[in-house]
């Protein structure tokens, strides 16, 4: 017969290394911790703060050690929703914050304070009421980056022993009332009407300007031409005359010559519409009265007797 004894403790045994087995796996699990990067996590042994773990691999007391939440060592970015502020002319405006913050300290960010994006949201409303409300409305509108370094400032200082660094802050949106953003658009509309008028003169200015500057040139260039025109006329006409006046001269020609040129002329000058006298200078009848003496029989020649009619003719 099997032992009884012997097979109850041969399962004790077994249970036992089993047990002692499971143990050592979950000994070795809680006291081997990996760390992700970027992250980092405090540890506290029995209550109290020990250390704090970097990336990787990291040993820890099973049992006494304690790794509290990660936290997350990366810039974050968080927008608050708007808030309400009332700006020095006592107009409410509605603001939307962005909070750019980065933990430099686990330690600080843990134990000095409670919840510190909590914190750092309420703060942040705090200071940009603080600021804002020095200003009215046209200088909150326009003074964003000057805002922004002021709530920057204010948070940087605030959140240092917090273990937090405030790297930036931007006024995501700036909301007046209804009613000042009809106001504001109307001013807006005639003021780029205004504009636009005053473009739309300078342009007609220039324009007629161009358009003046573009007739005197214009003028002055044909004015320029007709001149040169006229000179190169003239100097033809100066030329031509010199030409005939110097053919004249070479050709030595008498009245008689003279007279018939002009008779010659006569015609084109009966030509022209508005030719209603003819002024005939007193050397132009001298000639003409040479020439037709020159073309009539001389009264001082013999004139040959007349034929006798009556004589028979000659056999």
């Amino acid at each position: 017969m099997v032992d009884v004894g012997a097979f109850i403790g041969q399962i004790f045994v077994i249970v036992l290394l089993v047990v002692l087995a499971i143990f050592v796996i979950v000994v070795l699990f809680r006291a081997i911790r990996i760390i992700p990067q970027a992250y980092a996590g405090v540890v506290e042994r029995l209550g109290r703060y020990q250390r704090t773990l970097s990336p990787g691999l990291n040993i820890l007391i099973p049992f006494i050690d304690r790794v509290l939440p990660l936290v997350d060592m990366r810039e974050q970015v968080v927008s608050f929703p708007p808030q309400p502020v009332i700006t020095e002319d006592n107009l409410v405006v509605s603001i939307d914050t962005v909070v750019y913050f980065q933990v430099t300290d686990a330690r600080a960010a843990t134990y000095e304070i409670n919840n510190y994006l909590g914190a750092v949201e309420q703060l942040t409303t705090t200071t940009l009421r603080n600021v804002v409300g020095g200003l009215n409305l046209e200088q909150a509108l326009t003074s964003r980056d000057n805002i922004n370094g002021q709530l920057r400032i204010v948070l940087d200082e605030a959140t240092g022993k917090w273990g937090i660094r405030v790297s930036r802050v931007e006024l995501k949106a700036i909301d007046p009332p209804i009613s000042i953003q009809d106001s504001m658009e109307k001013q807006m509309r005639a003021e780029r009407d205004r504009r636009a008028a005053i473009l739309t003169a300078e342009g007609s200015k220039q324009s007629q300007i161009l358009e003046a500057e573009g007739r005197r040139q214009a003028e002055i260039l044909t004015a320029e031409g007709d001149k040169q025109a006229q000179i190169l006329r003239a100097e033809g006409e100066s030329a031509a005359i010199q030409t005939v006046f110097q053919a004249i001269h070479d050709g030595n020609p008498d009245d008689k010559l003279l007279a018939y040129q002009y008779l010659q002329t006569l015609p084109k000058i009966s030509d022209s519409a508005s030719s209603k006298l003819w002024i005939i200078p007193s050397e132009f009848t001298e000639a003409l009265k040479s020439m037709t003496a020159g073309f009539a029989p001389r009264r001082d020649a013999p004139s040959e007797p007349p034929a006798d009619r009556s004589a028979p003719p000659a056999p």
